[in-house]
């Protein structure tokens, strides 16, 4: 039995561990809520029916394509400038960005700020995910994974209630952009304290500058070597979070759902998601994520299939079966990204954050077309079909893992002590 006085001195760390991160968290929270506004208030301009569509087409191709160069650059700004000084860089590049869109609308410039915009937040997430994972040990990666996606769930959330609060057709909303970013920067740069230093073990090729030097790429095929489930798990979760808040008004159409049934569906999905990351966190950090990962794919696979299933549900059971499969699919991303960085040398964090990113944006870019197509062939329903078998192979990536030895043959590390 650990003495009082020792149970007590061991919770303080953590404590201020946990303290400690949470001016990060909220630098996250105002910056991710600035860049989502800034996709909401682009997307209804986008929105007027005197823009040629070949025009919104073509802008709306900017934001994936600047998404994956964030992606692949991330790695090489952290390389040279570090987390905080990389984050601050980008988060005035989100600002700049903003700005554009108040000075004219030509299509040209446009496309250039589309790129920006999705550059930026690209590189927002690989920073602030790589630094947390880093930051984090084996102990409590899966709740502090947790806390960030909260804090990006509760930046989409507080984007939609600014749109509502100004109203969709204001004319201040790119300024409200503006001034939402700058509050942020000036927060994680002024008002916040500096990011906490990171573990000796995880900065060991840290110089004097701060700069971490990255020289060790690690990619999408070492990620599906090392851990299948994870790579599995990212690309499920892109796709099931395009399709989910995309396609279901469609799907709900098809069925003879109305409106703003459909919504309220969308936003049972969200509700379940948001209010699942804690506890699933805490689970992820006290039981093996592979395991919990088997129970989620097969959960979240039961869940479609009851969607899914013919004839009509009432709509009460609809949104239970909706907040359900939410609160599953949508914590599958975080307690998957644990499970990989748990595996990794601390060298190789940056570069799997980037690529399982770009894998994740792939889920988001390539399945929306498969689920129209599925839908339009078979039956509305085929659009839950098609995301429960993505979670049903999330199940068997899981029993893949699992079936390996746990030993430290399964993590690679490539220095003493250099993972947990």
């Amino acid at each position: 039995m650990v003495p009082p006085d020792n149970a007590v001195a061991g919770l303080q760390p953590k404590t201020a561990r946990f303290r400690a991160i949470l001016h990060v968290m909220a630098s996250i929270l105002i910056v991710a809520t600035g860049n989502s506004l800034l996709t909401t208030t682009v997307s209804l301009h986008l929105s007027d029916p005197a823009i040629d569509p070949q025009v919104v087409q073509l802008l709306l191709t900017a934001f994936p394509i600047g998404f994956l160069a964030g992606c692949l650059s991330a790695r090489l700004l952290v390389g040279r400038y570090g987390h905080e000084r990389a984050f601050l860089a980008v988060a005035a590049l989100a600002a700049f960005g903003a700005c554009g869109y108040m000075l004219t609308q030509a299509p040209a410039v446009w496309f250039c700020l589309r790129l920006i915009n999705g550059f930026a937040i690209a590189t927002l997430f690989v920073v602030a995910e790589s630094w947390i994972n880093l930051y984090a040990d084996q102990k409590n990666r899966g709740a502090y994974f947790s806390l960030y996606m909260l804090m990006t769930s509760l930046a989409t959330l507080s984007a939609q209630l600014l749109v509502e609060a100004t109203g969709p057709g204001s004319p201040h909303l790119f300024e409200i952009v503006l001034g939402v970013i700058l509050c942020g920067l000036a927060y994680a740069r002024l008002v916040g304290a500096p990011w906490p230093a990171l573990r000796v073990s995880a900065a060991a090729e840290t110089e004097g500058t701060g700069s971490v030097q990255l020289r060790h790429c690690f990619g999408v095929w070492q990620l599906a070597a090392l851990a299948p489930v994870t790579v599995v798990g990212v690309f499920q979760a892109g796709m099931t979070n395009m399709n989910v808040y995309t396609m279901t008004p469609i799907y709900a159409e098809r069925v003879g759902i109305d409106a703003a049934s459909a919504v309220t569906l969308v936003t049972a999905f969200s509700l379940g998601g948001m209010l699942a990351q804690a506890p699933v966190g805490w689970l992820s950090d006290r039981i093996d994520r592979r395991i919990l990962l088997l129970v989620q794919g097969l959960v979240a696979a039961g869940l479609c299939a009851a969607i899914a299933w013919p004839g009509s549900h009432p709509q009460i059971l609809l949104l239970g079966l909706f907040f359900a499969y939410g609160s599953v699919a949508l914590t599958i991303y975080p307690v998957a990204i644990a499970y990989a960085n748990s595996q990794l040398d601390s060298r190789h964090m940056v570069s799997a954050s980037g690529g399982l990113l770009l894998l994740y944006s792939i889920g988001n870019i390539m399945t929306p077309g498969a689920a129209a197509g599925l839908m339009d062939r078979f039956a509305p329903q085929a659009l839950f079909l098609l995301l429960g078998g993505g979670a049903f192979l999330v199940a068997v990536a899981a029993c893949l893992n699992l079936s390996r030895q746990r030993s430290g043959g399964t993590k690679l590390c490539l220095e003493p002590g250099g993972c947990e």
